[in-house]
């Protein structure tokens, strides 16, 4: 059989026997909807244009380059409507780096970004440099600094998408703030608690990452704020889109998310290939998802191939730092016990695999860097199948998730 794989915005393709290849498991295939329609009527629903009818200034929230979410196809709806009003951009980049100007064209469309631009309406959050405000303490003592230009709104629009994530539970909802336009040190005590064994996909019960978020957003209770949210189909088109609150709608995204995400395999495999489509294939640091996903499938002692352009490079310092620093994935994790750091949990998430499993790369990055990464490396997939098969014995089977960020396998018992 002959399997694609998304690989930057082209395609790459690899021959697997039938009788070796268990399935290739997409997320899963749902209704495509009108979404021009269905926004329209998500708005009205829950009085958005009543929300926008004010003097008052109205930041927008909206996710940057690395996220999927069809924020250009939003603002094409509402913007002609808004444009005269007193509006602002923010990008949460959380501590991604600064959005390049192509990206800036994919956020918001060509036009409407150079209207904005001309306007100098749109601030990129710099989680390290920016003038932030202190709003106060969550219940795990998480210390509440968000970008001044948020603090100081009285309204807040805020534009995501829901997914599995692989240490909150899902993306979306809360956290365009935290960690989208908060300070490095929140993020950093937020994400700390990434480690804890809760701290999984599809888990919010119990999750420390996810209800120290929903604790912290109580600190934002003088800001009006207004969600759009969105969920996408495996080729990322808009499948369901909630509007209103913002844990309303993020609760509702998440049902929709489930049937879209979620996939049922019949057993895990020895060898399991996922991928990390564009833009989820930025770097290392994002493209981790497709490794973090893909374990899920994948047996004790098995081969985990991802491959993923990391088009910009490896991605977090400290995260590389750590990795490049430790001699094996015992050290990581203790490194990581003894003085946590942000990056540090995508870092323990990956060493965790290795203590159990192999991680090979299919990617741009130069061998030895990526070797740095206790990541095996490989620049065509063809050879390392090959080369994973003749490790694990020609009885292998294989698990191939072409979209590995985004769906979640789940072992039917």
């Amino acid at each position: 059989m002959n399997v694609v794989l998304p690989y930057g915005k082209g395609k790459i393709d690899v021959e697997i026997e039938d009788k070796k290849l268990l399935g290739v498991y997409y997320p899963n295939i749902v209704e495509k909807v009108q979404y021009e329609e269905t926004l329209e009527n998500k708005l009205n629903e829950k009085n958005f244009f009543e929300f926008a009818e004010t003097e008052e200034k109205i930041v927008f929230i909206v996710n940057d380059g690395t996220r999927p979410t069809p924020t250009s196809k939003i603002m094409k709806a509402i913007y002609p409507k808004i444009k005269n009003k007193n509006i602002f951009f923010i990008i949460a980049t959380g501590v991604h780096r600064e959005t390049t100007e192509e990206e800036y064209e994919y956020i918001f469309g060509k036009e409407i970004y150079n209207d904005l631009k001309s306007k100098n309406r749109i601030h990129c959050h710099d989680a390290r440099k920016d003038e932030m405000v202190y709003l106060g303490k969550s219940k795990n003592g998480t210390e509440m600094y968000i970008n001044k230009i948020v603090a100081n709104a009285k309204k807040v629009v805020v534009i995501g998408s829901v997914e599995p994530h692989y240490f909150a539970g899902y993306t979306g909802g809360r956290k365009g703030f935290l960690p989208g336009v908060a300070a490095f040190k929140t993020i950093e005590q937020n994400h700390s608690l990434a480690l804890n064994r809760e701290a999984k996909a599809l888990n919010l019960k119990g999750n420390p990452v996810h209800e120290d978020m929903m604790d912290a957003m109580k600190v934002l209770k003088n800001i009006e704020i207004f969600a759009i949210m969105t969920v996408l189909d495996k080729d990322h088109d808009i499948y369901a889109i909630t509007t209103g609150d913002l844990q309303e709608s993020f609760y509702e995204a998440i049902e929709k998310a489930d049937e879209v995400f979620c996939v049922n395999i019949p057993q895990k495999a020895e060898i399991v290939i996922s991928a990390a489509p564009y833009p989820m294939d930025i770097d290392l640091y994002q493209s981790q998802k497709a490794i973090d996903n893909g374990k899920l499938a994948l047996k004790e002692g098995g081969i985990l191939i991802m491959v993923s352009q990391c088009r910009t490079g490896i991605g977090e310092e400290a995260f590389f730092e750590l990795m490049a620093g430790s001699e094996n994935a015992e050290e990581v994790l203790k490194k990581i016990k003894e003085n946590y750091k942000l990056g540090y949990h995508k870092a323990g998430k990956m060493a965790e695999i290795n203590t159990w499993a192999q991680i090979w790369g299919v990617t741009e990055l130069e061998d030895e860097l990526i070797k740095k990464v206790h990541i095996k490396p490989f620049s065509d997939i063809k050879k390392a199948l090959n080369e994973a098969i003749n490790l694990k014995g020609e009885n292998a089977k294989i698990i191939v998730l072409p979209y590995g960020s985004m769906t979640i396998p789940k072992e039917e018992k």
